[in-house]
């Protein structure tokens, strides 16, 4: 996090939790490792879903988006940050 400002992970993030909401940080976890290049590090994948939670939170965090029971989902500021209308 930055000054408040959120970093390149946490958009992406916030863009998976607006397109797919509610979004559980299990689910989050698989579509931000999904995203990424293949790596031949084995532990790659599973680190990049451990973030998830991590991202999420900074995201309520800076107002972006709230956990529901069901998931997380984008606030008004956080889906006017990343032009998300879903």
């Amino acid at each position: 996090m930055s000054d408040g400002h959120p970093t390149a992970a946490q958009r992406e993030a916030l863009r998976l939790i607006c397109h797919h909401e509610p979004l559980d940080a299990e689910r989050l976890g698989r579509y931000l490792a999904a995203a990424r290049r293949p790596s031949t590090n084995p532990g790659f994948a599973s680190a990049i879903a451990r973030a998830a939670g991590p991202l999420a939170w900074r995201l309520w965090a800076q107002g972006f988006a709230v956990e529901t029971r069901d998931g997380w989902t984008a606030t008004p500021n956080g889906r006017a940050l990343i032009d998300c209308d879903r």
